[in-house]
């Protein structure tokens, strides 16, 4: 009898082990590059693979959603293979797609995918009240923080002066502090500027209007209009107002959408299965961030989209009758 239940045991603990390796050999990972931490695009991430994770039991995906350098770094992320996914604004999609700078030396990425837009994001400088700044031209002769390099505020700050016919010499202090670094550089009086392509509200600006006197500067002029005009990756917009302290009315700019990327060496199953679980709990993902709450389920499958859907998410959304 012992020798039996001995026999049953073995068989048992090696059913156990057995079912244990195939588990860990059908589990798979994806990563999904974000920003800084004080950011929407962090937010974004770990809300996707909040979703994603809850369903581990029965697909087998297992998601991470690390701090990454912005959306200029997520591209290049995406590009050799860090990561799976990643966050950026619809016009560094578009920039990387056709191998415009700032990834000309890379040349055309005609594998990169859209998977869903996001939050609508505003291109937002503010300035201390003390700088005195009324307008972008405003800033010549400031110190300005123009973002960290692979962030988009700083490609697109970038791509501003650029049509200006600026340079960096204009600006009395031109520095590259991450998100997170700003609110208190300006606090401290380190610089009279910050930059941030971003959806409201945002932390680290709240954190600089509720610390020091500060202003949105408005982004406009027949410059600006002709930028816009010529782009099909920008829209004219507004930071809303009341929205932070100090600041009662809206303030006018340009913006874009966020957008999660992919390319086509991704899996058409893993991207399907975090399409499915981001859809499956819209409504739940819409609270976890001010800035989900006014997405839309159809838009988010075609507005901001600057490169083709890829196969698995269009799976998803022809399976919903959306396609």
């Amino acid at each position: 009898m012992k020798g039996i239940s001995l026999i049953a045991a073995v068989i048992a603990a090696a059913s156990t082990l057995s079912y244990s390796e195939n588990s860990l050999a059908l589990e798979q990972f994806i990563t999904i590059g974000t920003g800084g931490q004080t950011g929407v695009y962090y937010v974004a991430g770990q809300s996707i693979c909040r979703f994603v994770n809850r369903g581990v039991g029965d697909h087998g995906i297992k998601c991470n959603a690390p701090a990454s350098g912005g959306g200029v770094a997520n591209v290049n992320g995406i590009r050799s293979g860090e990561y799976n996914f990643g966050v950026m604004q619809s016009d560094h999609q578009y920039k990387a797609f056709y191998g415009q700078a700032p990834f000309a030396t890379q040349g055309k990425m005609a594998d990169i995918r859209s998977v869903f837009s996001l939050q609508s994001e505003i291109f937002t400088i503010l300035a201390r009240k003390d700088a005195n700044i009324a307008d972008f031209d405003g800033l010549k002769g400031k110190r300005v923080n123009i973002g960290n390099p692979g962030s988009g505020q700083r490609d697109t700050f970038e791509q501003l002066i650029d049509a200006k016919d600026w340079n960096h010499s204009v600006f009395s202090l031109v520095a590259d502090l991450k998100p997170a670094e700003q609110a208190a550089a300006m606090t401290d009086n380190n610089i009279d500027a910050m930059s941030y392509f971003v959806g409201h509200p945002n932390g680290a600006i709240q954190e600089a209007t509720t610390t020091v006197d500060a202003v949105f500067v408005p982004v406009t002029g027949p410059i600006i209009d002709a930028l816009v005009a010529d782009k099909p990756y920008f829209t004219k917009t507004e930071i809303p107002g009341g929205m932070y302290r100090g600041n009662p009315d809206p303030v006018p700019s340009l913006g874009g959408k966020a957008v999660l990327s992919t390319s086509t060496h991704t899996d058409p199953e893993l991207v399907y299965q975090l399409v499915k679980s981001v859809f499956d709990n819209i409504d739940r993902f819409k609270r976890l961030h001010p800035a989900f709450a006014s997405l839309n389920e159809k838009e988010m499958i075609n507005a901001g989209l600057t490169a083709p859907l890829h196969e698995g998410a269009e799976r998803y959304y022809k399976e919903r009758g959306w396609l």
